[in-house]
């Protein structure tokens, strides 16, 4: 019969991550729209594995026992008191249905428009 509890040598290596490979830092640098030098390319390469080792390290600590502490929110859901936070009542307006803005009146006092949409400078270049 097999236990169910890991062996220290199994927490131990799913507590070492694989290392990110430069390609995949530079395909977020990419996505990102960032342009990094080569010194920085090796000092994000660096910093990621090194958070990522980190949370792996967060990763193995036992939290069954610890009790879930409180949610930034937590004050303005309905069942926070059940959930024993502190209620800080409604901190938001009531939603309720208000009239929209007058598009014509909105559309007259834009810089640059087709009448239906703001036109914009192009801000992101490829």
């Amino acid at each position: 019969m097999q236990s169910t509890s890991q062996t220290r040598e199994q927490v131990e290596k799913a507590g070492k991550p694989e290392p990110v490979p430069l390609e995949q830092v530079l395909r977020v640098a990419e996505l990102a729209q960032l342009e990094l030098r080569e010194d920085e390319q090796q000092e994000m390469l660096r910093d990621l594995n090194a958070i990522l080792g980190h949370v792996a390290q967060l990763n193995e600590l036992d939290t069954r026992d610890v009790p879930p502490m409180t949610q930034v929110n937590a004050g303005m859901r309905a069942d926070a008191a059940s959930e024993g936070a502190v209620d800080a009542g409604n901190v938001l307006r009531e939603d309720s249905v208000r009239p929209s803005l007058d598009r014509a009146k909105v559309m007259a006092s834009a810089p640059e428009t087709d009448g239906t949409y703001f036109k914009v400078p192009k801000v992101i270049e490829r």
